[in-house]
């Protein structure tokens, strides 16, 4: 006999849209670039918390030493940490490079 369970529809939606973003993930470690993330801090990124904020503690930066090796104000980084506001996209190149990580690990 075959168990099956059943879930409403935004449930199995958001289910599948947290499937891609480790698909997302998964291709991001194998492409390689810098240090890649080690899957217990790839899932903080996964269950919803900010990017920014993972990778610059899992580079080991204070929010004030990133701004300053990306180049912005110590308040806007915050406020995107927070999504306060969504950052430029010269912002996110220059954390993305201050990280040494994919722009497209900031933007998941």
């Amino acid at each position: 006999m075959t168990e099956t369970v059943t879930i409403s529809r935004a449930e199995y939606d958001a289910l599948t849209e947290r499937l891609e973003d480790l698909d997302d993930i998964v291709a991001a470690l194998k492409a390689g670039g810098g240090q890649p993330m080690p899957l217990e801090w790839a899932r903080r990124i996964i269950e919803g918390e900010s990017p920014v904020r993972v990778w610059r503690e899992f580079r080991g930066l204070s929010l004030r030493a990133l701004a300053a090796k990306a180049g912005v104000s110590p308040g806007y980084l915050s406020e995107i940490e927070l999504g306060k506001k969504p950052g430029s996209v010269e912002a996110y190149k220059a954390l993305a490079e201050a990280l040494d990580a994919s722009v497209d690990w900031l933007v998941i």
